[in-house]
């Protein structure tokens, strides 16, 4: 006799199960098939049909959701899988001038911290909690304004069962989509945002996002296989920012910090030509690092505000010492590939666009 017991177990074997399902599909570590949809995913985030009009679709994948044009000319799409992963996708560098600004405002702020949108306008994040881990400010400014679209959506899909979420971005994008990361952990550790989502990040062609401080808590926040920066051994960009490292990017106990107190000690003329050694080395890094926040802080910032009239500059981290931060999946161009996209100075994006970069992952065995 069929009992009410025996349909309660058969329902939840039909409802409960799929769900369960649903909720494990991604998995940690690369992989090629999924990088390559969110490298598809990503042509199309540039809002502009021409660019994307002679690549396939991506597979499995539909966009629900494209965000109105925000930040220093930001951007990001909301997709979703047959499996009910959904994709978080942030637009790259545009032709317009700020957005290229928000590349070239390149000094470092505390990655714990906050930025004055406006006067009444406060954007409190932490992405790292070492005092001493700082980002890039111009792409977490972008951050801060796609951020507060990408959370009630978040909210929303969570809300309906959908716990897994794919971050990515191509070039610029990348950058954004390292910071996210690290924004949407910490939320998470805060108990801001529930502990059960799942996240996975594949950047292409990304910068430099920080110093080697927040690089250590970003590795260690995704560690075992959950973010990824895909790099075209051939592609400046992954090259980007440049790097400053001076005595005092170091950490504390180190062999310089008390140089000069034991040069002093030595009798002369070893303490002179010592201490003109030292200064030869010491003053010109912290010369350039000051020079660089000058240029890519300070007077960036002015242009800035032409674009964000409310923008308030922050104080800025005294460091440029920008490193390549999380795991590294390294397409390799080899001779074979210099023939098909050669590459010119008239050109200097020939091997930054999507298209080398499929090529290369096509070819990629780990």
């Amino acid at each position: 006799m069929f009992l009410k017991k025996d349909f309660i177990i058969l329902f939840l074997a039909f409802t409960l199960i799929p769900a369960c399902l649903y909720s494990q599909q991604l998995k940690p570590g690369f992989d090629k098939a999924e990088y390559r949809n969110m490298l598809l995913i990503a042509t199309r985030t540039s809002a502009n049909p021409d660019f994307y009009k002679n690549f396939p679709l991506p597979s499995g994948f539909t966009k629900i959701y494209e965000s109105p044009v925000m930040g220093l000319d930001n951007l990001w799409d909301l997709w979703i899988s047959d499996q009910h992963v959904a994709v978080i996708s942030t637009r790259g560098t545009t032709r317009k001038l700020e957005s290229w600004l928000a590349n070239f405002y390149a000094a470092m702020v505390p990655a714990k911290g906050e930025l004055l949108l406006s006067v009444k306008d406060t954007f409190r994040y932490e992405l790292a909690s070492n005092p001493r881990a700082a980002v890039h400010v111009g792409w977490l400014l972008c951050m801060a304004y796609l951020s507060r679209d990408m959370l009630p959506r978040i909210d929303s899909l969570y809300k309906t069962g959908t716990k897994e979420f794919i971050l990515t971005g191509h070039s610029q994008g990348g950058a954004i989509t390292y910071l996210l990361t690290a924004y949407l952990l910490n939320l998470q550790k805060q108990k801001l945002l529930p502990s059960d989502i799942r996240i996975k990040s594949y950047c292409g062609a990304a910068p430099k996002p920080g110093n080697l401080y927040f690089a250590y808590e970003y590795e260690t926040m995704t560690r075992g296989g959950w973010a990824f920066n895909v790099v075209n051994t051939a592609d400046w960009v992954p090259e980007t920012p440049v790097s400053i490292q001076t005595m005092n990017d170091y950490n504390t106990l180190n062999p310089f910090v008390n140089a000069r107190k034991e040069i002093s000690k030595m009798k002369f003329p070893k303490n002179v030509v010592l201490r003109h050694v030292f200064n030869s080395m010491d003053k010109p890094t912290k010369k350039a690092r000051k020079n660089f926040q000058k240029f890519l802080g300070n007077k960036a910032s002015g242009f800035v505000k032409k674009f964000l009239p409310g923008f308030i500059p922050p104080e800025y981290y005294p460091s440029n010492d920008y490193v390549r931060t999380g795991t590294t999946i390294l397409l390799v161009a080899d001779e074979e590939y210099f023939k098909i996209f050669p590459g010119d100075n008239k050109t200097v994006f020939a091997h930054h666009f999507p298209k080398p970069y499929l090529y290369l992952l096509d070819h990629y065995n780990p």
